[in-house]
């Protein structure tokens, strides 16, 4: 009896591993001057390994970060790689120090939370597709820069 116990233990443990390594990863993609602390897709289940875009819909991201260094102004750039190839995603308001959140400008040392809106359009075809989600600073550098493993559906 304990020796099936134990095996059961191992199985259940063996079990929520391999769940975990299913589980949705976001990928810094070459952040300079912050750090994405986390992200959240709406309804986007992060037990699976990809979020579902639905198209003819609007996605909000958030994504709480902290800085290393002040920042005046921040551009959003959003982009998406379907088979290595990277195609811009056109964003209704690309300055992200208006109606996301932030108030620019940002302080170092600070974490803040960024929010914002992508319409999946009904013309984009059904496709796995690598979200990258780009904050740039007044320099063009990347404050934040974080991949989102997605499929359009």
């Amino acid at each position: 009896m304990k020796q099936q116990f134990g095996i059961l233990t191992i199985f259940i443990v063996a079990g929520l591993f391999l769940d975990n390594i299913n589980a949705l990863q976001f990928t810094d993609c070459g952040s300079k001057t912050g750090k994405f602390t986390k992200v959240s897709v709406s309804d986007c289940d992060t037990t699976k390994n990809e979020c579902i875009l639905k198209r003819n819909s609007t996605v909000s991201i958030t994504i709480d970060f902290s800085l290393a260094e002040d920042v005046k102004a921040i551009q959003t750039v959003v982009h998406g790689k379907v088979m290595g190839v990277e195609m811009p995603f056109h964003l209704q308001n690309p300055d992200a120090c208006v109606d996301s959140g932030l108030k620019c400008p940002l302080d170092k040392g600070e974490t803040y939370e960024y929010t914002a809106s992508l319409p999946v359009l009904k013309a984009y075809p059904k496709v796995n597709v690598m979200v990258k989600w780009e904050l740039k600073d007044q320099n063009n550098e990347d404050i934040v820069c974080v991949e989102i493993p997605a499929k359009i559906q």
